[in-house]
């Protein structure tokens, strides 16, 4: 079974979407596993529950974006 590539996290060049795993990571207790052995040392069950937590901002974030800009119509 091939091994998966460690891809080492650059913390001075992350994108909006990277910081925000991150922080989530951090809320749920996993950020000292991720930035010691990178995304893939984590669960199925933690990587699915930041990627839903994600999803979850994300939907909140662009209902604010799309409310602001109907209030400036």
């Amino acid at each position: 079974m091939p091994t998966k590539k460690k891809k080492e996290i650059d913390l001075e060049n992350l994108t909006p979407e990277d910081e925000m795993k991150l922080e989530i990571a951090e809320e749920i207790g996993v950020l000292d596993k991720v930035l010691k052995g990178g995304w893939g040392t984590l669960s199925a069950r933690e990587t699915g529950r930041i990627g839903g937590i994600l999803g979850t901002r994300n939907r909140k974030k662009k209902a604010q974006e799309e409310k602001a800009s109907q209030e400036n119509s």
